[in-house]
């Protein structure tokens, strides 16, 4: 099938720049002084034990929530982005619908609605689906259907909070190649994970938090090889850290 969609210049992405960056809730710090940059067309995994930050880094950056401390700053031009969440926020209609529902919010001509629409179904495993209200689709399904909504949008980043985790492996397959559709497309790509076998296979660098804090910001290759820190070796290895 030829891509509905032209390709992108990864080249013309704008950096994302997180300055201090910090966010605090009832007195405690969730996340602390953070600064990193975010260029290219890599794709960055966030990795850390539970309560690191992964889930509250992604909305702060995708700014969905505002940071109490620090800031999120583009360097150029603001990109188009859109974000897949660990539970897909599907409306009460149809797979279609959703999609055109997201169609018609991104001011695409009504007439042109509908047979995009289909061809992201198909692109994505659901042709067959297209009728079936979106809620009551398999989990991996509903994590196809938001992937296909964010392909109709074009993203030039895309962010993926923990979008694999409770799906069968096939399901995870599914998502893990869509991400690489993605990318390869010229889609700058931010996901958090638990899974460390799909970090391995998908990271170009990795992003490690733990406590709230940046601690490694490095190559994948490197950070699977020699971690810099001794919780990033302590969390390689499977052991708790906290």
């Amino acid at each position: 099938m030829n891509d509905m969609l032209q390709l992108h210049t990864p080249a013309c992405i704008a950096p994302l720049e997180l300055e201090g960056l910090g966010f605090h809730h009832r007195g405690q710090a969730l996340l602390s002084d953070l600064c990193l940059r975010l260029d290219g067309c890599r794709r960055t995994l966030v990795l850390g034990p539970n309560g690191a930050g992964k889930s509250l880094l992604m909305r702060l950056a995708h700014g969905l929530l505002p940071p109490t401390h620090g800031r999120v700053r583009w360097q150029g031009e603001i990109p188009r982005q859109a974000m897949v969440f660990q539970r897909p926020v599907l409306l009460k209609r149809s797979a279609l619908d959703n999609l055109c529902y997201a169609l018609g919010v991104n001011g695409t001509p009504w007439r042109r609605r509908r047979p995009l629409a289909r061809e992201a179904l198909e692109r994505f495993g659901l042709g067959a689906l297209a009728r079936r209200p979106a809620r009551v689709l398999s989990g991996g399904e509903q994590q196809r259907l938001a992937l296909a909504r964010a392909w109709l949008l074009e993203p030039r980043m895309l962010f993926l909070d923990e979008p694999t985790s409770a799906l069968d492996p096939a399901a995870i397959k599914a998502v893990e190649d869509a991400v690489t559709d993605f990318h390869r497309r010229g889609t700058r790509i931010l996901m958090s994970t638990h899974d460390l076998h799909q970090a391995r296979r998908l990271a170009d660098e990795v992003i490690f938090l733990c406590g709230g804090r940046l601690l490694e910001h490095t190559p994948a290759e490197r950070f699977f090889t020699a971690p810099a820190t001794p919780q990033a070796a302590a969390f390689l290895r499977g052991e708790l850290v906290w």
